[in-house]
């Protein structure tokens, strides 16, 4: 099995492995134009989504980086409704999230940002683990917090970097 490609439980999800077959569904889920105001662009169509998804399934390019990505599943529910990701360069893992507007304010993305960070936690190379979050987005800074992450003050395209380092 590839690193990181294991299901994720927490007490309430299920955090899937991407597969390219999620596409159609996710599309859906992050189909609300108001999940971009922070990071820019518009949703992608079913088709770009796959296509997408076809490239982070197949892995990075480089060796030495390791993209990690699953899809959110409420067990009570069983639908998707968000994702979590990692990429993983040397000791540092980057993160981020993405929860679908009608299940926002459930506490999923914290609850699947904490059950990421302690995967990531698991293995011995990652010593830090990193988010970049717009200084307004309230929400994704709470999710931060919640991971145990805290803000610098060093900023990275207009968003501040957020830090934790792994304890073992």
């Amino acid at each position: 099995m590839p690193p990181y490609d294991d299901t994720i439980r927490t007490p309430r999800l299920d955090l899937l492995p991407l597969r390219v077959a999620h596409a159609e569904e996710m599309a859906e889920v992050l189909s609300d134009p108001a999940l971009h105001a922070f990071i820019g662009g518009a949703p992608a169509t079913p088709e770009a989504l796959r296509s997408r998804y076809e490239r982070l399934v197949a892995g990075s390019p480089d060796p030495g980086v390791l993209w990690c990505n699953w899809v959110l599943r409420p067990r009570e529910d069983r639908c998707l409704v968000g994702t979590v990701q990692a990429t993983v360069a040397g000791e540092v893992a980057e993160i981020a999230w993405v929860v679908g507007t009608p299940w926002q304010g459930r506490g999923f993305a914290g609850e699947a940002a904490r059950g990421l960070v302690g995967r990531l936690g698991e293995e011995p190379g990652v010593r830090t683990v990193v988010a970049h979050i717009h200084p307004g987005h309230r929400a994704s800074a709470a999710v931060a917090t919640a991971a145990g992450l805290a803000p610098t003050d060093r900023y990275q395209d207009g968003e501040v970097r957020w830090e934790l380092t792994v304890r073992r």
